[in-house]
């Protein structure tokens, strides 16, 4: 897999998987690779042998687990950056061993995605039947007894939306044209996503609601944890990417999660100072992407160590999404903030060098 840029869950953690399969001993559902109790281990890791996939509440993740057990579906709800999908993806390759099962939710996403489409040079040349159709994501899993994931179901259209209710209360997906119908094997379920800012979008029909249990991802409760997430991910993207190795760079990543904390909370965490919101999330996924960068700008055009100026920029981008307003928040922050906190004149410099 050294050539594959990503590699699925279910085979970048293959030995992982093999070693909570080979020891666990507790009870697993109908068509589950492991016990449920396995699954979360796979996903909080066991401080051993397991590598932690998801940092946060283990009751979050035992909450989402237990109802895949069940005949709920699962929606994992959260604002941008609360690794939904990534939950999503881990849970899917632990509990069926496949992740590829997947549903791409757009405003241009057609009910085909969820039921089935047809191959038309067949249906054309022999008629409809079993052969002429194109399974969805969704009927693959329901035929194999699998997951089927769902991203960003509040992005798709409502009558997309509600495709998925006869699957989801009767465990079938009729085939009007044939007279005929697909039935769930056991160990299907469905796994969505929705981002919580995307309401009024597209908002989920009551009945399609029902059929799913809710759990809602937070997001770091604390910095320390913050800066846990991003430096474990930080340090996987470069591996996968390839990156020359640097030293962590503890500190920048310490200032990064900072400022994004505090812009996104409106007030720096001492909670003396009151600070003014820019109109983007500054989520932790866009302060790991902020920090691989500047780890590539470290390793290939600086000295090998992060230093403020290779993640500059890359706040900045971040911060200010409107060029107006934003930039407005960013200078005010870095004079009212940035400057009078001890110890961060060569951060200040380099973020006012880079607006």
């Amino acid at each position: 897999m050294t050539d594959v840029l990503r590699p699925h869950a279910e085979d970048l953690y293959a030995e992982e998987l093999a070693v909570l399969a080979k020891s666990d001993d507790r009870p697993r559902p109908p068509g589950w690779r492991l016990s449920p109790w396995a699954v979360t281990t796979y996903i909080l890791g066991d401080g051993d042998q397991i590598t932690p996939k998801y940092i946060g509440p283990r009751r979050v993740v035992e909450v989402a687990v237990a109802t895949l057990a069940t005949d709920r579906a699962l929606l994992l709800l959260g604002v941008p950056g609360t690794a939904k999908t990534w939950l999503s993806e881990h849970l899917a390759a632990a509990v069926s061993g496949d992740s590829t099962l997947l549903v791409q939710g757009t405003a241009g996403t057609a009910e085909e995605a969820v039921r089935y489409g047809w191959n038309y040079a067949r249906l054309l040349a022999e008629g409809p039947s079993r052969e002429a159709l194109t399974p969805s994501p969704v009927m693959r899993a329901m035929t194999d007894g699998g997951i089927a994931r769902v991203e960003e179901l509040t992005r798709m259209p409502s009558d997309v939306q509600d495709a998925l209710i006869t699957v989801l209360s009767e465990k079938t997906l009729p085939i009007h044209e044939l007279n005929d119908e697909v039935q769930a094997r056991r160990g299907f379920n469905v796994i969505a996503t929705a981002n919580d800012r995307d309401r009024g979008v597209n908002e989920l029909s009551s009945a399609l609601r029902r059929r799913f249990n809710t759990v809602v991802l937070p997001v770091p409760a604390t910095v320390e944890e913050e800066i846990d997430i991003v430096s474990r991910r930080v340090e996987q993207l470069g591996r996968s990417l390839a990156l020359p190795e640097i030293p962590a760079g503890l500190e920048e990543i310490r200032r990064v999660v900072t400022v994004f904390r505090e812009l996104r909370s409106g007030v720096t965490e001492d909670g003396r100072t009151k600070v003014k919101s820019p109109s983007g999330t500054l989520s932790t996924a866009e302060a790991i992407s902020v920090l691989t960068s500047g780890v590539a700008l470290a390793a290939h055009f600086g000295d090998g160590v992060l230093r403020p100026a290779d993640v500059a920029g890359g706040i900045r981008g971040a911060v200010v999404q409107d060029p107006v307003s934003d930039q407005v928040v960013w200078r005010e922050y870095l004079e009212t903030v940035v400057r009078e906190r001890d110890g961060w004149n060569d951060f200040y410099r380099a973020c006012r060098d880079a607006g």
